[in-house]
């Protein structure tokens, strides 16, 4: 167990096997491009059509253990780690639990090692005091049941532990828009306490936290918030995340997540230094 920054207990949890299974994707294409056969010919031999061998090879649906063994005799290839991994990738995530949609964010961060969030409205999630998630929740256009409520919170606060977590932290640079520290999201005391909480939680080794100032005027990233997750596998490629109100979208492609760091490092120079933008924190919490 582990407590959070409003000392709830929450249960230490770490597996993301949606994620996985892109992971066996990848390695199950890999396999059959490097015995040099083709989706079509692999299919047959594999007695299925070549959709549903696509669909495996792109993560849509997921390959069984069955499946991984016949695929090695297929190729005449042996991967110690597959069967594993194909066993891993049929898990349920621990978020599932909770009867958590994610938008398939929580997949990505749990297996990811480190996060650039820009955030514009609201303090970042890894940061928030649970009074300052229950007024976002309260206000949120979906309607949950208390127990769905109270499962979100639960959820949030789980993830919340990568950052104090000494055997596989997760690194948090966030850079955060002014205007997000002067909303009163919850009220005045609520917000007041969150933004002492979010000065606590840059105290942390593994949080880098930025102001982009008002007197910076228009910026690069005023075209929306995004996060962009890096992984610990060099060959899990870093992966861009935008959400929007109806749904989210995974980008992947080298060079859009390419341009996201670009305009990712820009906004970490025009924001402020890290002792000037505690300071700017400090100033908007003695105006609440």
């Amino acid at each position: 167990m582990d407590r959070s920054g409003s000392g709830r207990e929450v249960p230490v949890v770490r597996t993301s096997p949606t994620f996985r299974r892109r992971r066996l994707a990848r390695r199950i294409r890999q396999l059959r491009e490097e015995a040099g056969m083709t989706q079509e010919k692999a299919a047959a031999g594999l007695d299925m059509s070549t959709s549903a061998l696509s669909r495996k090879e792109t993560g849509e649906v997921a390959t069984s253990v069955h499946e991984a063994r016949s695929m090695m005799d297929l190729y005449d290839r042996y991967d110690p780690d597959l069967l594993d991994l194909a066993r891993a990738a049929r898990e349920r995530g621990w978020w599932r639990a909770y009867g958590v949609e994610d938008r398939g964010y929580v997949d990505l961060e749990t297996e990811a090692c480190a996060v650039r969030e820009l955030s514009l409205v609201y303090i970042p999630g890894l940061l928030q005091t649970e009074d300052y998630m229950r007024a976002i929740f309260t206000a949120d256009r979906v309607r949950r049941t208390k127990k769905e409520f109270e499962n979100q919170i639960s959820v949030r606060l789980i993830r919340q532990q990568r950052l104090r977590d000494c055997e596989q932290p997760l690194r948090l640079l966030a850079v955060l828009d002014e205007v997000a520290l002067g909303r009163t999201i919850g009220g005045p005391d609520v917000m007041r306490e969150q933004l002492k909480y979010v000065l606590h939680s840059a105290e942390n080794d593994h949080v880098e936290l930025s102001v982009i100032g008002r007197e910076v005027g228009s910026h690069p990233g005023m075209n929306g918030a995004f996060a962009i997750l890096s992984f610990p596998q060099p060959e899990d490629q870093d992966v861009l995340y935008i959400e929007y109100p109806t749904g989210s979208i995974h980008i992947e492609k080298e060079a859009e997540v390419q341009e996201a760091r670009l305009v990712f490092e820009h906004l970490r120079q025009v924001a402020l230094s890290r002792e000037k933008s505690m300071e700017r924190i400090e100033q908007v919490a003695r105006t609440l």
